[in-house]
């Protein structure tokens, strides 16, 4: 029995209400009020729907409305008659395994449906898909879609249907890429003829003719954007440019209209060097508009839209995900192109490779710029890819700006810490659904960010030799983080009253016991300390005005020590007499 199907019962059990655990691989139901032909049917369309999707189980005998004991109700179809029934009723006819379970004295049934390799339908022609927690049945052109992906179909390498003037300022764009390679293989591209330059792209038969993915890189009227500027992200729109062209010149278009409105927050390093954190880092930005405009399904009618304003970027294609790629492992999944003629010529202009290593540098960027990861969504006919921008947390970028080139660029460790910044500990089971990877994998990234050498995150002290210990960060990534760390944070009060335990056990203060009590830097204690000397708590009692000898003592308004509590004086009991002790020895 699948993990996942067992910890989800048991989360129903305690109160859970089902069909908040639903999910693109789980699906619950329960028997037809019309009988065993109404509840074959129902399990039909929802192995249909997995199959044409990623797979995933169907648990019969649940209430997907209920949580606790009472959504278990159970049932008694037999294992064998419904997997007989959906191989009968498919088509092609699609193998399922079925089990009984009991699970808390109730009997289920679990169907466990692979994801098919062919495109599986009623036997009306339906083919259901599921989207989410939502079956939907595709139409036509979504069917074709799905087969095209499991048949390997690659409709950017098919030859374009119309002719398709080349456009000769694509043609200018491609050039300007290639000279401006540091590939000496590249560069050389650049002083090719028009027909060798195309052919070196690879977008052209051996006749000519322009391919799918040559009419939408270099032809005149195949790529379109829509791009719209508000002050807000619900706000009316200020600016909006419909671009109509070849891909390489309508991106060149749309990154020079965000870097117009991007704005810089100047973050300063403790070795005096200063950061410029952008509102939206251009490498991340640049990952999400190229692989819009490289992924998305150009069989679909509709535009590529870029929707911008100071808090939020949000670019949304045409296209779901390619089949087996979703939110949750896009992080970590093989690459898997929908166009692949279209994206290998991406890469040798270096449009691709310019940006980089996928989806894991767009998280990468935005988390070394004090911001979230990015929201990735999907439905079945568009995905949409939201950056958030605003204000950044300058006390991440400030502290990832000092990590070692190696922390740095390592996107487990940049989402590792960032978890860490909103919750005091984390574990492998934890960090595994966020890292998109197995426990395991997530315990080899926390044990990498754990070494001396990095000296990131540890342990904690019970859990040291546990296979998946506790990590939480160390005391002086605490310390740089700062303000980032909001359960580090101290009230006033406590502040007050720390500091004057300290005061009345040692009889003196300084900016390093601040610091070192607090985990702060040398400004915030230095605030902490002036604050108290304006309340007139602590006052210097050193020479020394500035710099690390400064002391501090009690003010004239410092807490008196506590009275002593009285002790309560308790009479001792009253001697037995003769009487009472010869009532006892003669018990």
């Amino acid at each position: 029995m699948d993990a996942a199907v067992t910890t989800a019962l048991d989360a129903v059990s305690a109160g859970t209400i089902a069909g908040n655990l639903e999910s693109e691989v789980l699906d619950f139901k329960e028997d037809d009020r019309g009988g065993r032909k109404g509840t074959l049917r129902i399990l039909l369309d929802a192995a249909l729907c997995l199959a044409n999707a990623k797979g995933g189980h169907v648990v019969l005998g649940v209430r997907d409305n209920a949580g606790g004991p009472t959504a278990l109700i159970g049932t008694n179809l037999d294992p064998e008659v419904v997997r007989q029934s959906i191989h009968t009723n498919s088509r092609p006819g699609l193998l399922v395994e079925v089990e009984a379970l009991v699970h808390r004295g109730t009997r289920l049934l679990v169907v466990s449906v692979p994801e098919g390799r062919e495109i599986h339908a009623d036997p009306k022609g339906r083919v259901p898909r599921r989207f989410g927690s939502d079956c939907i049945s595709l139409d036509p052109a979504g069917q074709a879609r799905l087969r095209e992906e499991r048949s390997a179909y690659d409709w950017s390498q098919a030859r374009a249907p119309e002719p398709t003037p080349i456009s000769p300022e694509a043609l200018a764009a491609a050039r300007r890429r290639f000279s401006a390679s540091t590939r000496p293989e590249r560069r050389v591209l650049a002083a090719l003829s028009d027909a060798d330059l195309v052919r070196a792209l690879g977008v052209v038969e051996s006749d000519g003719s322009l391919l799918n993915a040559g009419a939408v890189l270099l032809g005149v009227d195949r790529c379109r954007v829509t791009y719209t500027y508000r002050e807000s992200p619900a706000g009316e729109p200020l600016a909006v440019e419909k671009l109509n062209g070849p891909l390489l010149v309508v991106y060149d278009r749309i990154m020079e209209l965000i870097r117009l409105r991007r704005r810089l927050t100047p973050v300063t390093l403790p070795d005096g060097q200063q950061l410029q954190v952008e509102d939206f880092p251009e490498l991340a930005v640049r990952e999400a508009l190229t692989n819009a405009l490289i992924h998305r399904d150009y069989q679909l009618a509709g535009a590529v839209t870029v929707d911008h304003s100071p808090s939020v970027l949000a670019i949304t294609s045409p296209g779901p995900l390619v089949a087996g790629v979703s939110p949750d492992n896009i992080l970590t999944h093989p690459s898997k192109p929908r166009n692949r003629c279209l994206a290998n010529a991406a890469s040798i202009s270096e449009l691709a490779e310019e940006i980089g290593r996928g989806v894991d540098r767009m998280y990468r960027e935005m988390i070394r710029s004090g911001r979230p990861t990015p929201s990735i969504t999907e439905a079945y006919d568009h995905t949409r890819v939201a950056l958030i921008g605003d204000a950044p947390n300058t006390s991440i970028a400030r502290y990832v700006g000092q990590l070692p080139a190696e922390v740095r660029d390592d996107t487990d460790a940049m989402i590792i810490i960032l978890k860490l910044c909103g919750t005091r500990t984390v574990t492998a089971e934890q960090m595994a659904p966020l890292l998109h990877k197995g426990v395991d994998e997530a315990e080899a990234s926390l044990r990498h960010l754990a070494r001396d050498v990095v000296a990131v995150i540890e342990p904690t002290r019970q859990t040291l030799r546990s296979a998946h210990p506790v990590y939480r960060l160390r005391e002086d990534a605490l310390k740089q983080l700062g303000s980032a760390v909001p359960y580090a944070r101290h009230t006033a009060d406590e502040i007050e009253r720390r500091v004057v335990l300290h005061v009345r056990e040692y009889g003196r203060i300084t900016n390093a016991t601040v610091r070192n009590l607090f985990n702060v830097k040398s400004d915030r204690a230095n605030q902490i300390l002036k604050e108290l000397r304006e309340r007139h708590i602590l006052v210097k009692t050193s020479e020394a005005q500035r710099g690390p000898s400064v002391e501090y003592g009690p003010g004239e308004r410092f807490p008196p020590r506590p009275a002593p509590k009285r002790k309560t004086r308790v009479a001792p009991p009253p001697e037995p007499d003769d009487s009472e002790q010869a009532t006892l020895f003669d018990g």
